[in-house]
């Protein structure tokens, strides 16, 4: 049984999904977000540095976060939301009222605060492109964002881009889904007349370092099902992502001076070098691989002859697979250590999250209102799977589904990065017409 507000209701199924008429009764004129307002959201939103930050065990990772919060908070409260709050782990909360009455399932949608610290992501410089008329997009650092390199730009002819001068990332994900969000709520609340349920907001901190769902609490959304609004291009409904592990070898040396160094130094980052260089080049890496097949990411190394680590990214749709990936990396660690007896090395594998398709496949309802969304505003849909993963990912695990939607980001942790207005204004038309949906499972 399934919680409705007070009520408990058997699950939708498939022919609960038919009896949803086809055509959306949400006038069109009411769908059509401000773009104006989205754009400026946007443009302050990306201009508050929150980079996460892998090395601190602080939840969450970066000030910047917690200040991104409390700003979103203010807007919340400014728009009427009034349980709006951000929580003692800096999760931000709020819930925009139901507008129909009896039993409607609630709904989330969820975006993260945090950007990659993959590239720097401080004093972001937002450049507006109007009417995007093709070609390179040349940046004021002097990076280009060139149109051979980055196909997708054939499709945004005539739209208006956003872009970094260059420097830094734009932090399009997930700012792209926080703008969106936050002028979802927004158009909710100036338009009463619209349909809809609860709907449940919720912004994560320290998605990009794994630990977006670490203080989420499934019970707290009160909703059905959820969404995260994370995703590149217009009509992808991802409904499977990697599963994924991270991998940390330490190895332990021994140092001297140098020039006493013979017989004696053991030179662990000499081992770690080596233990990245082992692994295959021309598959099981990023570089070798796409579409379903997995892989082994050297993500990260520091160290010195005494000491040194290298921690590595294990991902695959086939969650056995990772058990494979992290024996592999135990296997040639030791090989090294055995060539080497005065060498000692310790592995740790943490899981980081799963393949949200392991259990979407016993909720589909989820995606398929999604998709039936997009049918209506006549945008083609297409079910993706991610080579990376999202908070839904987690959060289906814990039971809420999940799917991730798409909200125009492109070029994503890099200083190329550019993301499409006309598209997130379209995802904020699919979030309406999607709890409009949802509203109606309730009452029909």
């Amino acid at each position: 049984m399934i919680r409705f507000g007070s009520c408990f209701l058997e699950p939708p199924t498939h022919t609960v999904l038919e009896s949803v008429t086809p055509v959306t009764s949400v006038p069109i004129n009411s769908m059509i977000p401000n773009r104006d307002r989205l754009l400026e959201r946007f443009l302050q939103y990306v201009r508050i540095g929150s980079s996460a930050n892998p090395h601190t065990s602080d939840y969450p990772s970066s000030r910047g976060q917690w200040l991104l919060g409390q700003l979103l908070v203010e807007q919340l409260k400014g728009m009427g939301i009034d349980d709006a709050e951000q929580d003692e782990h800096g999760l931000v909360w709020g819930t925009v009222p139901a507008t129909v009455d009896g039993p409607v399932p609630t709904i989330l949608f969820n975006a993260h605060l945090d950007t990659s610290p993959e590239a720097p992501g401080d004093r972001c410089q937002p450049q507006v492109i109007e009417n995007y008329q093709g070609g390179d997009i040349p940046l004021e650092s002097g990076e280009v964002i060139r149109f051979a390199e980055a196909p997708e730009l054939s499709d945004l002819i005539g739209h208006t881009l956003i872009t970094t001068d260059g420097r830094t990332l734009l932090g399009g994900d997930d700012k792209a889904g926080v703008a969106a969000i936050m002028e979802l709520a927004h158009h909710f609340i100036e338009r009463p007349n619209l349909p809809h349920g609860p709907i449940r907001i919720l912004f994560t901190c320290d998605e990009e370092i794994g630990r977006g769902a670490k203080h989420f609490q499934t019970h707290r959304t009160k909703a059905i099902a959820g969404y995260t609004l994370d995703g590149g291009g217009e009509g992808v409904l991802d409904i499977e992502n990697f599963s994924a592990d991270m991998a940390t070898v330490q190895f332990r040396g021994y140092n001297i001076h140098p020039a006493l160094g013979k017989g004696r130094m053991v030179n662990a980052l000499r081992a770690a070098s080596e233990l990245v260089a082992s692994l295959p080049v021309d598959r099981l890496s990023p570089e070798a691989t796409d579409g379903r097949d997995g892989f082994i990411h050297p993500y990260e190394a520091t160290g010195s002859v005494a000491q040194a680590s290298v921690q590595f990214l294990l991902r695959d749709f086939d969650t056995g697979k990772l058990k494979e990936y992290g024996a592999m990396i135990h296997q040639l660690a030791q090989k090294i250590c055995e060539r080497n007896p005065k060498l000692t090395y310790e592995c740790e594998i943490v899981e980081q999250y799963r393949n949200m398709a392991d259990h979407l496949r016993s909720f589909p309802i989820a995606a398929d209102l999604a998709e039936q969304a997009y049918a209506k505003l006549g945008i083609p849909c297409t079910r993706g799977s991610i080579r990376g993963g999202t908070d839904g990912a987690q959060m289906t695990a814990m039971g809420l589904p999940t799917p991730n939607l798409s909200v125009g980001q492109y070029n994503i942790h890099s200083v190329k990065e550019f993301a499409s207005l006309d598209q997130m204004a379209r995802a904020v038309q699919h979030a309406i017409v999607l709890a409009e949906l949802w509203q109606a499972q309730g009452r029909s």
